[in-house]
């Protein structure tokens, strides 16, 4: 992780698995930075099934100019120490989000239709804003 490589799917649906187990998660709960990868989201559907429990609302963050994401991690790194936020580390990660996490938007959105899209790229109180409307959107919905 530190590298900025993605931790073995096995155990992150291992580790999900035993968390969704727990009685609380049952008026719903929020998965962040997973899945990542295709055969992650499809051993997510197939946990959640064997559950009896479903994905509302996928929401996918949007920041269309690389250059402020680039900005605003190296900011974090900066702001947070984290040690897998160097330069390399930051780029691998953005690699494989260009290969491996991408496409989950269309698998959602032609799968189940609940994609809905944040603009990040903006302050946090307006990003949070958009995410209350549209979760407000998904409980009326229900």
């Amino acid at each position: 992780m530190d590298r900025g490589e993605l931790v073995q799917d096995e155990l992150l649906i291992d580790m999900i698995r035993e968390r969704l187990d727990r009685g609380d998660t049952l008026p719903g709960f929020v998965l962040d930075g997973f899945p990542r990868t295709l055969p992650q989201a499809e051993a997510l559907d197939d946990l959640l099934n064997e559950l009896g429990r479903s994905i509302d609302v996928v929401f996918e963050f949007q920041i269309p100019d690389r250059a402020l994401l680039l900005e605003r991690l190296h900011k974090r790194a900066v702001e947070e120490g984290r040690p897998d936020d160097t330069p390399e580390a930051i780029q691998t990660r953005l690699d494989e989000y260009d290969e491996k996490t991408a496409p989950l938007i269309d698998y959602y959105r032609t799968r189940y239709g609940n994609v809905v899209g944040i603009h990040a790229d903006r302050s946090i109180d307006a990003v949070f804003r958009e995410i209350q409307d549209a979760l407000s959107s998904v409980e009326a919905r229900a």
